[in-house]
């Protein structure tokens, strides 16, 4: 209870003499107001990670040549649907190439991460391919083939500024309340009179020394007259004691919600790309194929390939119908995967973070550490500023700042904002650290985890995987009016169409007749004579004689 006394007595007090590094402590739960961050591995939140780990050895072998290498360990054994010695020679000369970067040899995992201990190169299933028909789709022919109003001055009002300098202060002033209420509403901090575009447009009208002296000494010279709108503004903000930072403590407590946003989305849409890209059974397929395909053409057996290459195979088209190789794929997998995805919809995460600048997320976040930690020096120079002036004379509203305003507030959120920017902090770390895992668990190189940059090879994805959808739309779309057109020409008697066919006409035959026999049912005998109400049919001369001599 004495403490509880005390913090309502001096709630502007604040231990501001503590050092910075006593702020940084470990994170404990990775949530950033409604993104979870909690699976992140503690291992995933080591500085050197594996894109940049070991650079001083690969440095110094790159510096001086090196001994050949000794042999790399064996390979898992190859499917047997590959090609023979002999074939591969004789595919070299007569097939097209594709020319993408092989991995001719896939390094090893450095230790378990959240992807597994194996690029996904390992666990791919072989395709079996009709490799006749591909060596005369893409046959070799020896060409190649893959590739302002007029402005009035007020004459009673004193103006020292300048005309641009005035018209953009009496345009900011349009948006704001009166000048004579902006000093206790700047004080208090009180966002129910100025909003954050407010307090933006009156970060553009701080006053500067000299135009506050040249407003003084007119006023001086001529006190009877009236000061313009524009400079009685900048004369008012001028009596107000650290405006600038006052300004700019307010500032990042309204922002701080928002500028974290835009840190925090990108990295949780680069983390639920790698989830879906992991957990997609249709890109390991279409990896497969292009790898099984790639291999026959190439006449060799890459282990896998970057995958970039992913985008060039719309630019490869085979020698004979002109197709481009993604058509073929698509073909394949709807052949050997029928129950495969059409792959865009699977990641729409990925193509969320190949709309956003990673390198701008961490300018974006070292700015934000360094804004959270300045604000923690102006704010003690501002309640050391105020203690003094309690002293003397001070303006009233500089004494009476009300007990639920943001500025009696602003030791406690600072103090929130800090928190929340150590679990920020960990969550970019360990994102971009499984990102460059991730990136060995599809094969690449140390190297080129370096050279990659996470919005590149989103965007590369994405770009794929939609021309992927729209191929594999435009094939099942000719098949079904392929499909369409057969069963119109001659429809089959099992299917509904040709069965509605051949029943129609036998029913409504038998329908009329039916009528008929039931008429004549109802008809009595003594009805038998010829009667003008009933229809006649016609009949031969002979049946209508021996009809009358009945009668």
């Amino acid at each position: 209870m004495k403490e509880a006394d005390q913090s309502k007595d001096n709630p502007l007090v604040w231990d501001f003499d503590q050092p910075w590094s006593s702020i940084l402590k470990p994170a404990a739960r990775l949530c950033l107001n409604t993104l979870d961050f909690s699976d992140l591995w503690d291992e995933e939140d080591s500085t050197e990670d594996e894109g940049t780990a070991s650079v001083n050895d690969s440095s110094t072998c790159l510096q001086c040549p090196p001994p050949p290498p000794p042999l790399p360990p064996p390979p898992p054994p190859l499917p047997p649907a590959l090609s023979p010695p002999s074939l591969k020679c004789a595919n070299k000369s007569r097939t097209l190439k594709l020319h993408w970067r092989e991995m001719e040899s896939l390094t090893p995992l450095p230790r378990m991460t959240r992807f597994g201990t194996q690029t996904i190169w390992a666990a791919l299933e072989p395709v079996h391919l009709d490799k006749n028909r591909l060596e005369y789709l893409f046959e070799s022919k020896g060409s190649s083939t893959c590739f302002n109003g007029a402005w009035r001055q007020k004459q009673p009002s004193l103006s020292v500024l300048g005309m641009k300098r005035s018209n953009i202060i009496t345009i900011a002033l349009s948006s704001l309340p009166p000048p004579r209420l902006l000093p206790p509403a700047i004080y208090s901090m009180d966002s129910s009179v100025l909003d954050r575009e407010d307090v933006q447009r009156l970060q553009t009208l701080i006053p500067t020394e000299e135009e506050l002296s040249l407003i003084k000494e007119a006023k001086a010279q001529n006190p009877q007259a009236s000061l313009a709108q524009a400079e009685l503004c900048l004369l008012t903000l001028g009596e107000i004691s650290h405006l600038s930072s006052r300004l700019q403590l307010w500032a990042f407590a309204l922002d701080y919600d928002s500028l974290e946003r835009e840190i925090a989305e990108p990295l949780f849409h680069l983390k639920l790309a790698m989830e879906q890209l992991a957990a997609s059974h249709t890109f390991r397929c279409i990896l497969a194929t292009v790898l099984a395909i790639g291999n026959f053409l190439n006449g060799c057996k890459a282990r896998g390939f970057e995958l970039s290459y992913l985008g060039k195979l719309s630019q490869v088209r085979d020698t004979h119908s002109r197709q481009p190789l993604l058509h073929h794929v698509c073909v394949l997998l709807l052949q050997l995967y029928p129950q495969s995805s059409d792959l865009y919809s699977d990641i729409s995460a990925v193509t969320k973070a190949g709309k956003c600048d990673y390198s701008q997320v961490q300018s974006n976040l070292s700015q934000l550490e360094a804004t959270c930690k300045a604000s923690w020096e102006q704010l003690k120079m501002l309640n050391k500023a105020e203690e003094k002036r309690k002293v003397g004379k001070g303006e009233k509203w500089r004494d009476e700042v009300p007990e639920g305003s943001l500025r009696h507030q602003l030791p406690n959120t600072l103090k929130e904002c800090e928190g929340k920017l150590k679990v920020l902090r960990a969550v970019h770390r360990r994102v971009i650290n499984r990102f460059h895992s991730f990136l060995l668990f599809l094969g690449y190189s140390r190297t080129m985890v370096r050279d990659t940059k996470a919005e590149d090879f989103c965007k590369t994805i994405s770009n794929f995987s939609l021309e992927y959808r729209s191929t594999r739309q435009s094939i099942l779309l000719q098949r079904e009016r392929e499909q369409q057109k057969n069963g119109s020409e001659s429809p089959a008697p099992n299917t509904p169409t040709g069965w509605r066919k051949r029943q129609q006409t036998p029913i409504q035959e038998k329908s009329e007749e039916q009528c008929k026999l039931e008429e004549v049912l109802r008809t009595p005998e003594s009805m038998l004579r010829p009667d003008a109400t009933l229809p006649r049919n016609r009949r031969r001369m002979a049946d209508t004689q021996v009809l009358s001599s009945r009668f």
